[in-house]
C-alpha cells in the first residue's frame, strides 16, 4: 500500500528505465505424455548394451563451502560400459600419457588404481560412511548413470512437468528460451500417498532429447547433477559431446568432452578387470 502511494509522487524525478532482455523462443516444440518420455528412455537404455569412448576429463573441486575453486589440468582418457552394470574408466597424464588413475567396477564393488602415487582404492560402490576428502566419494554408479540413463521400473511413479530455461548462444549471444519437460521418477513412501523423489530426467522439447538427469537421496537432498550439452553424431548414433557431472554436497565438478564413441562392440570381461601392483598402498573406503 505505501509503495503505490509512493510511486506517483517519484515518477519523472527518481525513476530510471531500462529494456529487459526478453529470450527468443524455438518455432517449433514437440510433445509427448509421460508415458511416451518413459518409453523412450527404456527403448535407449535397452540398445545400448556397450559403450566405448575416447574422452577429455576436466575436473574442478570446491565451491562456496570451501571458499574456493580448484580446476585441475585436462586428461585425456578412456571409458567403457557394459550392461548390465560393468565400468572402466582410465585417465592418462598429459605428454607422456602414461595411466593417471584406473577405475574398474562390477556393479558392486571397485578397484582405483592411482599409479603416479603408487595408491589404491577399493570399496562397495554404495557409500556407507562419506570422507572428508570429496574426491574419495566418488563412485562408479556417477560415470555408470550419467552415460547411459537406467530404465524406467513399471512400478515406479512418475510426473511429466513443463519448465522453460534459458542459455545464451555463444555465437549470436542472443537469449534462448529452452522448453523442456521434467519427467520426476519416484517410488511411493511407505505408509503415505507422498512420493520418494529419486531422479529427475529434463528433455529438451525441440527435440525430445534428454537435456541433464538430476539424481536425489532418500532424504530429498540433490546428490548429481548431470547436464547434457549438444548432441553430436558419431557413426549412426546422436550423444552428447559434453556431459557436465556436479556433486554439489561433496562440491566437486567433472567436464566429459566425448570424442569418439562406439556403441555395442563386443568387450571382452578381461577390459573390466583390474590388478593391484605389488608394492601399492591400499586402501577401503566405506
Amino acid at each position: 500500500m505505501l509503495l503505490g502511494l509512493l510511486l506517483p509522487a517519484l515518477t519523472g524525478c527518481l525513476v530510471h528505465t531500462h529494456s529487459v532482455q526478453q529470450p527468443r523462443m524455438p518455432a517449433i516444440v514437440m510433445s509427448a505424455a509421460a508415458d511416451e518420455l518413459v518409453e523412450r528412455i527404456n527403448d535407449n537404455s535397452h540398445k545400448v548394451q556397450t559403450l566405448k569412448a575416447s574422452v577429455g576429463f576436466q575436473v574442478s573441486v570446491g565451491g562456496a563451502r570451501k571458499g574456493k575453486v580448484t580446476d585441475y589440468t585436462t586428461l585425456s582418457g578412456y571409458l567403457l560400459l557394459q550392461q548390465p552394470e560393468q565400468l572402466r574408466v582410465l585417465g592418462l597424464l598429459p605428454v607422456v600419457h602414461s595411466p593417471a588413475f584406473d577405475l574398474a567396477s562390477d556393479g558392486k564393488n571397485f578397484t582405483l588404481v592411482v599409479p603416479p602415487r603408487s595408491r589404491a582404492y577399493t570399496g562397495a560402490n554404495a557409500i556407507t560412511r562419506p570422507s572428508p576428502n570429496t574426491l574419495e566419494n566418488l563412485r562408479p554408479n556417477i560415470f555408470y548413470d550419467t552415460l547411459l540413463i537406467r530404465e524406467i521400473d513399471p512400478k515406479d511413479l512418475v510426473e511429466r512437468t513443463m519448465e522453460t530455461t534459458t542459455r545464451v548462444d555463444p555465437v549470436t549471444h542472443v537469449l534462448l528460451g529452452v522448453p523442456e519437460y521434467a519427467l520426476t521418477v519416484g517410488r511411493r513412501k511407505e505408509g503415505s500417498q507422498e512420493m520418494i523423489r529419486e531422479r529427475v530426467i529434463h528433455f529438451d522439447r525441440t527435440t525430445l532429447l534428454p537435456s541433464g538427469v538430476d539424481t536425489y537421496d532418500d532424504t530429498g537432498t540433490l546428490q548429481t547433477q548431470a547436464v547434457y550439452g549438444e548432441y553430436a553424431t558419431f557413426g549412426d548414433q546422436r550423444f552428447p559431446a559434453t556431459i557436465t557431472i556436479r556433486r554439489p554436497v561433496d562440491e566437486y565438478q567433472i567436464v566429459l568432452s566425448i570424442q569418439k564413441l562406439t556403441l555395442n562392440q563386443p568387450l571382452p570381461d578381461t577390459q573390466f578387470t583390474l590388478t593391484i601392483p605389488d608394492g601399492y598402498t591400499i586402501k577401503k573406503l566405506d
